[in-house]
């Protein structure tokens, strides 16, 4: 266990954090889950998100085997919690790794222990080489791969690397993409490619490729699958350039996946990796980990629409085999109107980008109530939820809403503390992020 996760468990945690009831003595983060709270029986401050530790328990043994029966690895995405006890427990589970999105977060996960990590972007110009070299220079057993879709950054990275000789090695990784950064042609990657090679050191060197294919999607579901296919062709149509140009022995990555169309991933790279005894192909999903019930629930029932999710040469339901992990809980504030309930959640608290909370049901004195049938959240203020009900609904001033979220990524970087519940819904973990 790392000096840092074995420091955060005596973290103290107090009533400035959303969750910790209020007046209640401080306490040791490891303590947290020894007092009994659950998010509705009128002791913990709401808004509060939480993680259901079976759900993600299940999700995590479910990718795994998914990962394992096609041949691949996986360095799941840590910004989605941004939890470094999370990102540790996936690789006990079986993870190759690690995926972060900038430095800062590389940073995180160096200091907490990790020591194998891509980190899936463009990190700038020759300040952010800088940047990069300063932290590596802490960790001189650190293996980390980085994006480049630019001759100008592997510049950059020549000037600062030549300049500090004893830095750990960086792998470089030439990024396709579509949508969003990456070299949009073969002739552009072979570009990266020659200038990589050119520069090469022991500790500067070429070590795969790289992709993301949930940037090529657009709102056109055919229009998505044509430029995720052309994204796919090319990134594996690039792996023998590669070997042409480095020989047969050194070991590769290719590298692309995130938590909606991994299928097409390994269905397309597949063949070109098992083609290469010294290629190994990694997935980054991360979010598929949480799930939740919006975009991902959205996604996983198109999976299931191409016959995507196979495990041992069968195709299950991938829908039906993820749960959504995510809960953010809310009291109701306010009946102003029949139909109208105000709850004490709103942009401050719940991610929105990709779709408004869902609420799932209602808790009343302590206990559980009832399902929330035909009850939609409709508008977000920064603290309020505006939820229509059905008509006849019993919601009353008082009651605790247990609520689905849409898009984990964008929920949970809101909240210092994501609260462990286990099935009969009392905290028996907590977990601290590094958002910044």
């Amino acid at each position: 266990m790392s000096d840092l996760h074995s420091a955060t468990e005596n973290v103290l945690i107090d009533d400035r954090v959303r969750g910790f009831p209020p007046g209640n003595p401080p306490l040791p983060l490891d303590a947290i889950g020894k007092q009994g709270w659950k998010p509705y029986d009128g002791r913990m401050a709401l808004p509060l998100i939480s993680l259901d530790r079976q759900a993600f328990s299940g999700n995590v043994e479910l990718m795994m085997a998914y990962v394992k029966s096609h041949g691949a690895e996986i360095a799941p995405h840590a910004k989605t919690p941004m939890s470094t006890a999370l990102a540790e427990a996936l690789l006990a589970a079986g993870a190759w790794g690690t995926t972060v999105a900038d430095i800062r977060q590389a940073a995180v996960l160096l200091k907490a222990g990790q020591r194998r990590l891509i980190l899936a972007n463009e990190i700038g110009g020759a300040a952010a080489a800088r940047r990069l070299a300063a932290l590596l220079d802490r960790y001189p057993d650190a293996e980390l791969h980085i994006f480049v879709d630019s001759t100008a950054l592997v510049e950059a990275l020549r000037s600062v690397w030549q300049e500090h000789t004893d830095l750990p090695p960086l792998g470089l990784l030439v990024e396709f993409g579509a949508g969003r950064a990456g070299a949009r042609s073969m002739d552009a990657a072979e570009a990266i490619l020659e200038a990589i090679l050119a520069v090469e050191t022991p500790t500067l060197r070429l070590t795969g490729i790289a992709a993301y294919e949930g940037a090529a999607a657009t709102a056109d579901g055919e229009e998505t699958m044509l430029r995720i296919e052309a994204l796919m062709a090319v990134t594996s149509d690039f792996l023998p350039k590669v070997r042409a140009r480095i020989g047969k022995e050194r070991p590769l990555l290719v590298t692309s996946g995130g938590s909606v169309f991994f299928d097409l991933v390994i269905a397309r790279l597949a063949a070109a990796v098992a083609g290469d005894p010294a290629c190994r192909m990694v997935l980054r999903s991360g979010a598929i980990f949480f799930h939740d019930h919006g975009i991902y629930q959205r996604g996983l029932a198109g999976l299931d629409a191409r016959g995507g999710f196979r495990i041992g040469g069968e195709t299950i339901s991938a829908a039906a085999g993820f749960r959504p992990a995510l809960r953010v809980w809310a009291e109701v504030l306010s009946r102003p109107e029949l139909r109208l309930a105000i709850s004490g959640m709103g942009m401050r608290d719940v991610a929105m980008d990709q779709g408004l909370p869902r609420p799932l049901a209602l808790y009343r004195n302590g206990a559980y109530f009832a399902e929330l049938e035909g009850a939609e959240v409709f508008r977000l203020n920064d603290q309020h939820a505006f939820v229509a009900l059905a008509d006849g609904s019993d919601v009353m001033v008082g009651d605790v809403i247990e609520y689905g979220i849409s898009h984990p990524c964008t929920c949970l970087d809101r909240h210092a503390i994501l609260y462990g519940l286990d099935p009969d819904h009392s905290v028996t973990a907590a977990y601290l992020t590094s958002f910044g």
